[in-house]
């Protein structure tokens, strides 16, 4: 009776194990993607990054020319409930935003 006592034991660490890969997959951190746009000024997407993100001067412009001269830049990343209100954010302000998941 001992040895099938044990058996079921090794089930739940299993499971626990299983749970914890799907957890991690699931928490992934996802990517706030600004897109290059004909229609925003450089200092404008420079002045949003600073107002919106909270980003330094020098921080929002290396990025604002990142997003002009590559097409786009990861703006933030995190938790999708962050990035998703950074997108809305970065919309309401007139801005191509997008999100994906990292990995």
């Amino acid at each position: 009776m001992e040895v099938h006592a044990s058996s079921p034991m090794a089930s739940p660490e299993l499971d626990e194990e299983i749970d914890v890969e799907v957890a991690t997959s699931a928490n992934l951190p996802w990517m706030c993607i600004v897109w290059d746009d004909p229609v925003n000024l450089m200092s404008y997407v420079t002045y949003v990054f600073q107002t919106v993100l909270g980003y330094s001067k020098s921080r929002a412009q290396e990025l604002m020319m990142q997003v002009h001269s590559e097409g786009k830049a990861v703006v933030t990343s995190g938790e999708r409930d962050k990035v998703e209100a950074d997108v809305k954010k970065l919309h309401t302000a007139g801005l191509w935003a997008t999100m994906q998941q990292a990995g």
